[in-house]
């Protein structure tokens, strides 16, 4: 796809800020309110030949799916980069942790997670790619899954305008899956046995009852928590997103310990380095054709902040859920497969 022209990136910009208004933009940064969360586990990192932390899953309903003690020896966690094909980088990612049918059984209802937060196409770097989403949507249809539901609780809008304007629900719809349009009353009161902080918190019953959650975050600056990926974009579940904003370190690990992703597929086709969630100038965006693929949901996060320079350790969130056991933030200890698509 052909680099957005400066003229067209800021005219989709101000229309942008025409449908949100200058409160909701502010409200980016600031205590707002979202949708609700799954309990899918992640799992647990046996692989062979590789010395990798074990990871917990309190609280797990037997109902929910899990790949913890599976015989897969391939790679923990996979990087595509390279090209013009957001599809072809998708799926060579999810393949090398072990395919989707690893992930997906048959007959299984799934919920993806992009990152879906306000009415802007993803070539401004605020929300996830339409091409990756719709990947994983005909990749979860081919394992085998009963239903794909596709959803975000953004703060720029009602969900489904902000579907359709950042480009996602046509792709979506044209692959085969749903677009779940959020429903204030689909909000369930959920204790957070595990938490620091988060002790309860309102989780969208969709993501709550799903058999798999796979979780699409874009890469991007974040201006308070400093990187938004998979365990911030988890924000986009519950209804009350400014408890979080009170303690990144203690609340987002504390979200994550309830709401489990299956699988965790960063799209950093484009990635925005500055001005985030929200960005504004096609200065913001490095467009760089890579695609993370994980189950586990730390050490896609830790691999995401080193496209920005940053180190894992110095964010105290993903810090804060290594040391609680949510994942690994030691990539020299991972069996990482780098895969040249371009």
């Amino acid at each position: 796809m052909k680099p957005m022209k400066r003229r067209d990136f800021l005219k989709s910009s101000l229309v942008g800020l025409g449908a949100l208004g200058v409160g909701s933009w502010i409200s980016a940064c600031s205590p707002e309110k979202g949708p609700a969360g799954n309990n899918t586990p992640i799992p647990s990192a046996a692989l062979s030949g590789t010395e990798v932390p074990q990871i917990n899953t309190p609280d797990i309903p037997s109902a929910t799916r899990t790949v913890s003690g599976d015989s897969f020896s391939g790679a923990y966690l996979a990087v595509a980069r390279g090209g013009d094909d957001p599809e072809a980088l998708t799926r060579k990612a999810v393949a090398a942790v072990g395919g989707m049918q690893r992930f997906v059984p048959n007959g299984a209802s799934v919920v993806i997670k992009p990152n879906m937060c306000v009415p802007r196409p993803f070539e401004t770097g605020a929300t996830t790619n339409p091409l990756v989403v719709a990947a994983l949507v005909k990749m979860c249809l081919e394992a085998g899954a009963k239903q794909v539901k596709v959803l975000d609780y953004p703060f720029g809008g009602p969900s489904d305008a902000v579907y359709e304007s950042c480009g996602i629900a046509e792709k979506v719809r044209e692959a085969g899956g749903l677009m779940e349009v959020i429903s204030r009353v689909k909000f369930v009161k959920t204790a957070i046995p595990d938490a620091k902080r988060l002790k309860e918190t309102e989780i969208y019953d969709e993501v709550l009852k799903a058999d798999v959650l796979i979780n699409v975050p874009v890469a991007k600056n974040h201006t308070m928590a400093q990187y938004t990926l998979g365990m911030k974009n988890l924000l986009g579940v519950i209804q009350n997103r400014g408890v979080i904003h009170g303690s990144f370190a203690e609340c987002i690990p504390d979200l994550n310990t309830k709401v489990r992703s299956t699988l965790t597929v960063v799209d950093a086709v484009r990635i925005m380095m500055q001005h985030g969630p929200t960005g504004g100038s096609p200065d913001d965006i490095k467009k760089i054709d890579t695609v993370i693929a994980s189950p586990d949901i730390v050490a896609a996060d830790a691999y995401g902040v080193t496209l920005f320079g940053a180190k894992a350790q110095d964010i105290d969130y993903i810090r804060s859920a290594a040391e609680r056991g949510l994942g690994s933030l030691e990539l020299d200890r991972l069996k990482i497969e780098e895969i040249n698509v371009g």
